[in-house]
């Protein structure tokens, strides 16, 4: 198969692909998503197969009008529309109980939930007014590796394996939807994302954050819970503080790999003249290193002599909470440390 590169101009195109049930990689504000019609079950085991995804690791159904959602939820509540009010469409993915069978179990992982975000991209919300259905659309990428912020971050994992993917240039926010799940009787946050807990508290009031993995035999309601996700092939050591670079540096250079170096301008400066085999900047701040994580990952990918990347970790709060948990799950918890 022939993965066409569509640009914004061929949506009409793109949707045809969609309708006929084939798979479509689609642009949001967060990261690339792998688009395939959420009312086709065969199409969307299609989505786990390119993927190479679990089938209990539910998707999310991605609209382009609150409408929709109604169709398939079982009511929706007050909570529901000052959420929508306050963040849709953005990057805030809203768990809702289903109608009786409104929506395959392969979309669902076989739950009586599903997941809903109208993404703030102009491009693919005419996408799904054109293919006039919900797409489910988990990140285009092999699962377990970083998720793709660029086009090209999707061929390099999908290429020959999907129909096609629309070029709309780089995501701006860079990592995934904040996961709420508004099923349960006090709300919770399942996965962070931008969409932080006090911007959520201050339009519905105090909610959970619950955004641990499950157990082997558990199905987890959201991405992201469960299983190995966002591993370059390099071992990724998280860097707690800039103050432990220097230690940390030395630490790598002794391994007798090449090594690479994530981490602010700031950070970096200090570091020039320290041999090493790459470098790739995060920007100036908390923000910008969230943009850019899975854009240096992916940097370090295309660079396979690179056997160790440190990458520096900030605060968990706010934004950084999101940060890390992305970061925490590509290094598999591992933390340089000097003691």
């Amino acid at each position: 198969m022939e993965t066409k590169r569509y640009t914004v101009e061929q949506i009409e195109q793109a949707a045809a692909d969609l309708k006929a049930g084939e798979l479509i990689s689609f642009p949001t504000e967060t990261v690339y998503g792998l688009g395939a019609d959420a009312t086709n079950p065969e199409a969307v085991k299609k989505v786990y197969a390119a993927k190479g995804r679990p089938s209990d690791n539910p998707l999310i159904v991605h609209v382009a009008s609150v409408a929709t959602v109604e169709h398939y939820a079982a009511g929706v509540s007050d909570r529901f529309k000052q959420l929508v009010d306050a963040f849709w469409p953005g990057s805030l993915t809203i768990i809702l109980p289903l109608k009786h069978a409104a929506l395959d179990s392969v979309v669902t992982g076989g739950l009586k939930t599903a997941a809903f975000r109208m993404p703030n991209n102009a491009v693919t919300l005419d996408l799904i007014k054109a293919a006039g259905v919900p797409l489910v659309g988990p990140s285009a990428n092999t699962s377990g590796k970083p998720s793709p912020t660029t086009a090209d971050h999707v061929l390099h994992d999908l290429n020959g394996k999907i129909a096609g993917v629309i070029d709309d240039g780089p995501t701006g926010v860079g990592l995934e939807s904040t996961v709420i799940d508004l099923s349960v009787a006090t709300p919770a946050i399942l996965r962070p994302g931008v969409v932080t807990q006090e911007a959520i508290e201050r339009v519905i009031g105090p909610i959970m954050t619950n955004h641990h993995k499950v157990g082997a035999a558990e199905t987890p309601k959201a991405p992201g819970m469960k299983y190995k996700h966002y591993a370059p092939n390099a071992r990724v050591y998280i860097v707690p503080t800039p103050d432990e670079f220097p230690a940390a540096v030395k630490w790598a250079s002794q391994q007798n790999v090449p090594f690479g170096v994530m981490a602010v301008d700031t950070v970096l400066g200090q570091l020039s003249d320290v041999r090493f085999k790459d470098q790739f900047s995060l920007g100036d701040s908390v923000v910008t290193a969230s943009q850019h994580l899975f854009e240096g990952l992916r940097y370090f990918d295309l660079n396979p002599e690179v056997k160790i990347i440190l990458v520096q970790g900030f605060a968990e709060e706010g934004v950084g909470l999101a940060y890390m948990n992305r970061l925490e799950k590509s290094a598999g918890q591992q933390y340089f440390t000097s003691k």
